[in-house]
């Protein structure tokens, strides 16, 4: 949470150097300005401890996104993405969004889901009435697996029982707190596998957390006037309107539907990876939910409000994200990143998160149904010819200049003219 009043609107103009600087002035924690100062970022010994036959470590760009407004408060959020424009366009979109009065979120609750999956259970009715008669003595024996979690006022808090072809299914419903809790589940659905084999008669198969958090749907909805889509009146409707046809396509076509959602994991992805969290759980989550309606369809929608003369955005998935467990205390630059949000309890980064995914997508949509979104690629593409034929960072900005007036571009040109002008 950013509690100071400061300008961040130069900040994507200076140097790296000069942003680490900027960030001083925060509230940020001595661990984090050290971080920060040293580079000190996931050492060797660390890493090795982390994953098996370790070498080296992937690094990978580590930006900021300000002045994210969310129910009320604003954030200042980490994103850790190798892809170029995806900063720019969740800053852009987030400033936009801002002005709007920001996003507004809602969770009904944040409970972890496992299954044990039995099979060749003769009477599947009587075994999923007795299941459901010693369904306090199972979430009691549950619980008493993992004691450590109903201290801290979470623990099973559910159950259900449903015949699903050949197999009879027990569901449990977990309330991990501020953890993504995978080790917990897993650690009391195989508890309860002698129980309920011996009430249904049956075997069991696999004991298993679900990543299918649909306990854990998150929303997160905004309303964005049209004179902040653009300063004429009649272009402002135009892109409403085509904006939310962009939407309904998403919702009729599987084919433009993955790559409407691909966007939108731009910058979920990127808030996840900073924040040491299991991005793909995170992404089979939201993708399996995006099938919830019997095809594959966009996880956002949009739609012009003709009565507010606004373009209202939506959008619901699974965000089980955690701030506690895991690798999320051992690497600096994450310790780093739930710094500069504030420390969120993992309810308000699943908020954040979620609303992040819906900047990114309305970006998107912006510039596809306005200028295109190749414009913006060329010069991106541009900028990395210009690295890989090895200009320096004062030569760039001209050799990219060079580049995009070119009717073609590769990296035999770019080295030409690097060659040639420099």
């Amino acid at each position: 949470m950013d509690k100071t009043r400061i300008n961040w609107g130069e900040f994507a103009k200076k140097t790296p150097k000069e942003r680490l600087h900027f960030l001083e002035n925060l509230n940020l924690s001595e661990d984090s300005l050290t971080t920060l100062k040293l580079q000190k970022m996931l050492s060797l010994d660390i890493a090795n401890q982390m994953v098996e036959n370790v070498i080296a470590r992937q690094a990978l760009p580590f930006s900021v996104v300000p002045d994210v407004l969310v129910d009320g408060t604003v954030y200042r959020v980490p994103f850790v993405t190798e892809e170029p424009s995806v900063v720019a366009a969740a800053s852009f979109a987030n400033k936009i969004i801002k002005r709007s009065g920001g996003f507004k979120t809602y969770q009904e609750k944040r409970q972890m889901i496992g299954q044990v999956a039995l099979y060749e259970v003769g009477d599947k009715e009587q075994a999923t009435r007795a299941i459901l008669d010693k369904k306090k003595k199972i979430l009691d024996l549950a619980n008493s697996a993992y004691p450590s979690i109903v201290k801290r006022g979470g623990g099973a808090c559910d159950l259900t029982v449903e015949e699903k072809g050949d197999f009879l299914i027990v569901y449990l419903f977990i309330d991990t707190k501020e953890a993504m809790g995978a080790n917990m589940v897993n650690t009391m659905m195989e508890a309860l596998v002698p129980t309920l084999k011996e009430l249904s008669n049956g075997k069991a198969l696999m004991a298993i957390l679900s990543n299918y958090a649909t306990h854990s749907l998150v929303t997160s909805t905004c309303q964005i006037p049209l004179r902040c889509l653009s300063r004429h009146p009649e272009e402002a409707l135009v892109f409403a309107q085509k904006i939310t046809l962009a939407s309904q396509l998403a919702q009729v076509d599987p084919y433009r539907a993955s790559t409407h959602n691909k966007g939108i994991f731009n910058g979920i992805d990127a808030v996840v990876l900073a924040t040491g969290n299991d991005w793909r759980a995170i992404e089979a989550a939201g993708h399996t939910y995006a099938s919830h309606k019997g095809n594959y369809q966009g996880l956002s929608s949009w739609r012009y409000n003709s009565s507010t003369k606004t373009i209202d955005g939506t959008i619901t998935l699974p965000m089980p994200i955690a701030t506690k467990g895991g690798s999320i205390g051992l690497n600096p630059s994450t310790r780093l990143a739930h710094d500069l949000l504030g420390n969120p309890q993992a309810k308000i980064l699943a908020a954040i998160t979620t609303s992040i995914g819906l900047a990114q997508n309305f970006a998107a949509l912006k510039a596809l149904t306005g200028t295109g979104i190749q414009a913006g690629h060329m010069k991106l593409q541009a900028k990395s010819l210009a690295l890989l034929a090895g200009a320096k960072e004062s030569q760039v900005t001209s050799l990219v200049k060079e580049l995009l007036k070119q009717p073609t571009m590769n990296l035999s040109l770019a080295k030409q003219l690097l060659k040639d002008k420099h």
